[in-house]
């Protein structure tokens, strides 16, 4: 890099903020996301927040979030979106060199999709794009149980248990597409295909919001 590019990129830095790529990578449970969230994250270099590796840290070191959230677990209790929230925020403040963000697994409600907006708007950002992986449930469930051949989780074995949660994630979740559908920033990808065409696709949606 030649000197006059060093001052010209130095100037954009200090004179103009470059808006984050914020992701929701959306979709039910065996949808793909985790697989297509590994492939984002080294294309476009952000950070992934996935929600179960939120619990499982804020957990494993007994922060005062974790140790909330286990309480209610022992309890039978679902954990509330409060702490919920509370872990992703940590783990954003956390890194503020981030150029961009891959929510996976969050918002799972209406509640946490306004208080994500929230937060980001404090912090001069938005969503970007909401990609929904669009998976039939036969697909879905014939993937799962597949999975459970080494996964080790009895739920994966379960037919029945694998219905219920795609019931859930229709009735609970699904609704946070059209929450951001109404700002036109859901994106709906067909989900079934090589790993790489899904991948394809799915980019393809991001360089669109970038361009």
């Amino acid at each position: 890099m030649n000197i006059i590019s060093w001052f010209i990129r130095q100037f954009i830095r200090k004179n103009y903020k470059i808006p984050m790529l914020n992701i929701i990578l959306f979709g039910p449970p065996g949808s793909g996301k985790g697989t297509q969230a590994a492939l984002l994250i080294e294309k476009y270099g952000v950070l992934h927040i996935s929600t179960g590796d939120l619990f499982r840290y804020e957990m494993s070191n007994n922060t005062e979030l974790g140790i909330k959230a286990k309480e209610y677990m022992a309890a039978g209790q679902l954990v509330p979106d409060e702490v919920t929230i509370g872990m992703l925020k940590n783990k954003v403040n956390a890194h503020p060199e981030a150029k961009g963000i891959i929510f996976d697994g969050f918002p799972r409600n209406i509640v946490q999709a306004e208080a994500l907006d929230e937060f980001l708007k404090s912090k001069g950002s938005e969503v970007s794009v909401l990609l929904s992986l669009d998976v039939p449930d036969d697909e879905i469930v014939a993937r799962i149980l597949n999975r459970g051949k080494t996964s080790g989780r009895p739920d994966d074995n379960d037919e029945a248990i694998i219905r219920k949660r795609i019931e859930v994630y229709k009735s609970e979740t699904s609704p946070v597409f059209d929450y951001y559908k109404k700002s036109d920033k859901s994106r709906l990808i067909p989900g079934v295909g090589s790993i790489e065409e899904i991948f394809e696709r799915l980019s393809n949606e991001i360089d669109k919001v970038q361009s």
